[in-house]
C-alpha cells in the first residue's frame, strides 16, 4: 500500500532550524499535491504548507510565512519542509499528506520540539 514516511524531526532551540523530509512510495508521486500539517497537544491539526503536483505553486499558513519553505523532488518521490527561525509555538507532530482527486494519504508523523 501507499507509504509516506516522515523524518528529520527532533529537539531544537528557539531560533534554530530543521529540515523535514517525507518519502513516498507505491504511488505516482508527480500526480499528487503534497502538504505538511501539524498538531500540537490539545489543538486541532492545521495545514502548515502546501505544494502543487509539479511544484509550481506553494501556500503557507500565516504563522509560518517567511520562516518555512516547502519543496519537492519528483525524481526522488520526496517532499521537504525547511523550517527556520523556529519558535516554541512550532512544537507539534508534523504530518505529511498526499492528495490527488479523491485519494488522500497520511504519514505517521514526526515530532518537532522547540525548547531551550
Amino acid at each position: 500500500q501507499v507509504q509516506l514516511v516522515e523524518s528529520g524531526g527532533g529537539l531544537v532551540q528557539p531560533g534554530g532550524s530543521l529540515r523535514l523530509s517525507c518519502a513516498a512510495s507505491r504511488l505516482t508521486f508527480s500526480n499528487y499535491a503534497m502538504n505538511w500539517y501539524r498538531q500540537a497537544p490539545g489543538k486541532e491539526r492545521e495545514l502548515v504548507a502546501a505544494i502543487t503536483s509539479a511544484g509550481g505553486s506553494t501556500n503557507y499558513a500565516d504563522s509560518v510565512k517567511g520562516r518555512f519553505t516547502i519543496s519537492r523532488d519528483n525524481a526522488k518521490n520526496t517532499v521537504y519542509l525547511q523550517m527556520n527561525s523556529l519558535r516554541p509555538e512550532d512544537t507539534a507532530v508534523y504530518y505529511c499528506n498526499a492528495r490527488f482527486k479523491w485519494l488522500v494519504y497520511w504519514g505517521q508523523g514526526t515530532q518537532v520540539t522547540v525548547s531551550s
